[in-house]
């Protein structure tokens, strides 16, 4: 006898929560479905919305995290133009909650004109209670922060600025 159960309702309940996520105008939605004691459903549902902010502005949902590129050879980008655009941008790889430093009360990992080589933690992501560790894809000092501490995040948002 198996003790992995078979929840022909769990679509069906999904699909649910995706109707409530769009109907209700939500960015993200998560619920916790315990059947038994070791058999449980944990799920999280979000989607991308156009926020016009100069916190965070969500990026297409299939982009990718950007490789490294010369910044050098791109003029910067004005302050109004798309975060997600500029050539420095570091983007979020996953939909979490960022923390700007290893814990409550500690200093930053990074913060506006600060130097980082690439590899260096720049913040973390939680997501589905793993802290993720982000590391700069490529050396430089960071010109604009875009997110604030505790701030959840979608993928591929913009999170910060290396130029």
């Amino acid at each position: 006898m198996s003790t992995k159960k078979n929840h022909d309702g769990d679509v069906g309940f999904i699909k649910a929560l995706a109707e409530l996520l769009r109907d209700n105008d939500l960015t993200e939605l998560e619920v916790l479905r315990e059947y038994s004691e070791n058999d449980s459903l944990n799920v999280r549902v979000s989607r991308q919305t156009q926020v016009v902010s100069q916190v965070a502005a969500p990026a297409a949902v299939a982009a990718p995290v950007q490789a490294a590129a010369p910044a050098a050879a791109a003029a910067p980008a004005p302050e109004s133009a798309d975060p997600v655009d500029h050539p420095g941008a570091v983007t979020s790889p996953m939909v979490g909650t960022v923390y700007l430093a290893a814990e409550p009360g500690a200093a930053p990992f990074v913060s506006v004109g600060s130097k980082v080589n690439e590899g260096d933690t720049l913040l973390i992501v939680e997501a589905m209670k793993t802290m993720n560790q982000i590391p700069a894809p490529r050396g430089g000092t960071v010109t604009r922060l875009l997110i604030e501490d505790g701030a959840p995040v979608e993928f591929g948002a913009p999170l910060m600025i290396i130029e």
